[in-house]
Protein backbone atom coordinates (compact mmCIF):
# COMPACT_ATOMS: atom_id res chain seq x y z
CA UNK A 1 0.00 0.00 0.00
CA UNK A 2 1.37 3.30 -1.05
CA UNK A 3 1.30 6.60 1.15
CA UNK A 4 -1.43 9.25 0.03
CA UNK A 5 0.76 12.71 -1.37
CA UNK A 6 -1.99 14.82 -0.33
CA UNK A 7 -2.14 13.84 3.65
CA UNK A 8 1.35 15.03 4.23
CA UNK A 9 2.57 16.22 7.55
CA UNK A 10 2.15 19.93 7.89
CA UNK A 11 5.11 22.07 8.49
CA UNK A 12 5.57 24.41 11.50
CA UNK A 13 3.40 27.69 12.20
CA UNK A 14 6.93 29.58 12.32
CA UNK A 15 7.67 28.43 8.67
CA UNK A 16 4.69 29.68 7.07
CA UNK A 17 4.73 33.14 5.64
CA UNK A 18 1.27 34.29 6.91
CA UNK A 19 1.85 34.30 10.74
CA UNK A 20 5.02 36.30 10.47
CA UNK A 21 2.68 39.21 7.85
CA UNK A 22 0.01 39.44 10.50
CA UNK A 23 2.02 39.69 13.23
CA UNK A 24 4.16 42.75 11.74
CA UNK A 25 1.15 45.28 12.25
CA UNK A 26 0.87 44.72 15.84
CA UNK A 27 4.54 44.79 16.35
CA UNK A 28 5.26 47.97 14.71
CA UNK A 29 2.29 49.53 17.17
CA UNK A 30 4.34 48.16 19.87
CA UNK A 31 7.71 49.87 18.74
CA UNK A 32 5.71 53.22 17.84
CA UNK A 33 4.02 53.40 21.31
CA UNK A 34 7.20 53.10 22.84
CA UNK A 35 9.00 55.76 21.20
CA UNK A 36 5.93 58.65 21.61
CA UNK A 37 6.35 57.26 25.33
CA UNK A 38 9.78 57.92 25.61
CA UNK A 39 9.09 60.74 23.57
CA UNK A 40 7.13 62.16 25.99
CA UNK A 41 8.55 61.67 28.96
CA UNK A 42 11.96 62.74 27.97
CA UNK A 43 11.10 66.36 26.89
CA UNK A 44 9.29 68.83 29.20
CA UNK A 45 6.64 70.27 28.19
CA UNK A 46 7.12 74.13 27.41
CA UNK A 47 3.96 75.31 26.40
CA UNK A 48 2.52 74.81 30.27
CA UNK A 49 3.21 77.33 33.33
CA UNK A 50 2.89 76.83 36.35
CA UNK A 51 2.01 80.74 37.36
CA UNK A 52 -1.03 81.17 35.08
CA UNK A 53 -2.80 83.25 37.23
CA UNK A 54 0.07 86.05 37.16
CA UNK A 55 0.76 85.79 33.94
CA UNK A 56 -2.90 86.61 32.67
CA UNK A 57 -2.81 89.20 35.34
CA UNK A 58 0.07 90.63 33.39
CA UNK A 59 -1.55 91.06 29.94
CA UNK A 60 -2.72 94.15 30.60
CA UNK A 61 0.64 95.15 31.58
CA UNK A 62 1.95 94.30 28.40
CA UNK A 63 -1.00 96.09 26.38
CA UNK A 64 0.11 99.69 28.21
CA UNK A 65 3.37 98.85 26.77
CA UNK A 66 2.34 98.22 23.05
CA UNK A 67 -0.41 101.85 23.68
CA UNK A 68 2.79 103.59 24.59
CA UNK A 69 4.79 101.95 21.59
CA UNK A 70 1.43 103.26 19.53
CA UNK A 71 2.00 107.07 20.80
CA UNK A 72 5.55 106.79 20.31
CA UNK A 73 4.72 106.06 16.14
CA UNK A 74 7.32 103.45 16.76
CA UNK A 75 9.08 101.87 13.49
CA UNK A 76 11.84 98.88 14.12
CA UNK A 77 13.26 97.92 11.24
CA UNK A 78 15.83 95.39 11.04
CA UNK A 79 18.05 92.79 8.86
CA UNK A 80 19.67 89.54 9.08
CA UNK A 81 23.11 89.21 7.85
CA UNK A 82 24.52 85.91 8.34
CA UNK A 83 27.81 85.90 7.07
CA UNK A 84 28.92 88.63 9.36
CA UNK A 85 26.64 86.49 12.28
CA UNK A 86 24.95 89.87 13.33
CA UNK A 87 21.23 91.61 12.88
CA UNK A 88 21.52 95.12 11.92
CA UNK A 89 18.81 97.76 11.49
CA UNK A 90 17.19 100.69 13.20
CA UNK A 91 14.64 102.46 15.22
CA UNK A 92 12.54 105.72 14.28
CA UNK A 93 9.79 107.39 16.88
CA UNK A 94 7.73 109.61 15.19
CA UNK A 95 10.16 110.18 11.96
CA UNK A 96 13.06 110.44 14.12
CA UNK A 97 15.87 107.96 15.24
CA UNK A 98 15.32 106.42 18.27
CA UNK A 99 18.96 106.56 19.94
CA UNK A 100 17.90 104.95 23.68
CA UNK A 101 19.36 101.45 24.36
CA UNK A 102 16.62 98.21 23.40
CA UNK A 103 16.47 94.69 23.84
CA UNK A 104 15.54 92.88 21.22
CA UNK A 105 13.74 88.88 22.85
CA UNK A 106 13.95 86.39 19.87
CA UNK A 107 11.72 83.84 20.95
CA UNK A 108 12.18 80.14 19.03
CA UNK A 109 8.82 78.55 18.17
CA UNK A 110 9.53 75.06 19.59
CA UNK A 111 12.89 74.98 21.80
CA UNK A 112 12.65 77.93 24.84
CA UNK A 113 16.58 77.15 25.69
CA UNK A 114 17.22 78.44 22.10
CA UNK A 115 15.64 82.16 22.80
CA UNK A 116 18.19 84.43 22.87
CA UNK A 117 17.67 88.52 24.08
CA UNK A 118 19.99 90.60 22.18
CA UNK A 119 21.27 94.79 23.41
CA UNK A 120 21.04 96.99 20.98
CA UNK A 121 22.73 100.33 21.05
CA UNK A 122 22.01 102.84 18.85
CA UNK A 123 24.34 105.44 17.16
CA UNK A 124 23.54 109.15 16.86
CA UNK A 125 21.44 108.14 13.10
CA UNK A 126 19.49 105.22 15.21
CA UNK A 127 21.42 103.05 13.81
CA UNK A 128 22.14 99.63 15.19
CA UNK A 129 23.96 96.38 15.17
CA UNK A 130 24.27 93.89 17.26
CA UNK A 131 26.03 89.62 17.27
CA UNK A 132 23.63 86.90 16.59
CA UNK A 133 25.75 84.10 15.42
CA UNK A 134 24.49 80.96 14.47
CA UNK A 135 20.58 82.51 14.49
CA UNK A 136 18.77 79.52 13.03
CA UNK A 137 16.34 79.72 9.90
CA UNK A 138 13.37 79.38 11.53
CA UNK A 139 10.18 81.40 12.42
CA UNK A 140 10.84 83.78 15.74
CA UNK A 141 8.47 85.73 17.55
CA UNK A 142 10.41 88.74 17.93
CA UNK A 143 9.80 91.08 20.84
CA UNK A 144 11.58 94.65 20.76
CA UNK A 145 11.49 96.50 23.70
CA UNK A 146 12.92 99.17 25.78
CA UNK A 147 12.13 102.51 28.00
CA UNK A 148 14.20 101.88 30.83
CA UNK A 149 13.99 98.83 33.53
CA UNK A 150 11.18 96.76 33.08
CA UNK A 151 10.38 98.19 29.19
CA UNK A 152 8.04 100.97 29.10
CA UNK A 153 7.28 100.19 25.76
CA UNK A 154 6.97 96.76 23.65
CA UNK A 155 6.91 95.63 19.50
CA UNK A 156 5.91 92.56 18.73
CA UNK A 157 6.27 90.38 15.41
CA UNK A 158 7.04 87.20 13.94
CA UNK A 159 9.81 87.09 11.50
CA UNK A 160 11.27 84.24 8.99
CA UNK A 161 14.97 85.33 8.11
CA UNK A 162 15.62 82.66 5.61
CA UNK A 163 12.26 83.82 3.79
CA UNK A 164 11.99 87.66 4.60
CA UNK A 165 15.62 89.39 5.12
CA UNK A 166 13.94 92.27 6.46
CA UNK A 167 11.70 92.30 9.39
CA UNK A 168 9.96 95.79 10.17
CA UNK A 169 7.28 96.64 13.12
CA UNK A 170 5.21 99.23 12.84
CA UNK A 171 2.91 99.92 16.29
CA UNK A 172 -0.01 100.46 15.54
Amino acid sequence: MQANPILQPAAPWYKHRWPWFLMIGPVLVLVGGAVMGWLATSRPDAMVVGDYYKQGKAINQELRRDRVASAMELVFEAAHEPQQGRITGSLASHGKPLVAPFHIRLAHPTQPERDRVLEALPDAHGRFATAAPGLEPTHWQVVVEGGGEGGAWRLAGSWSPARDRVLRIRAD
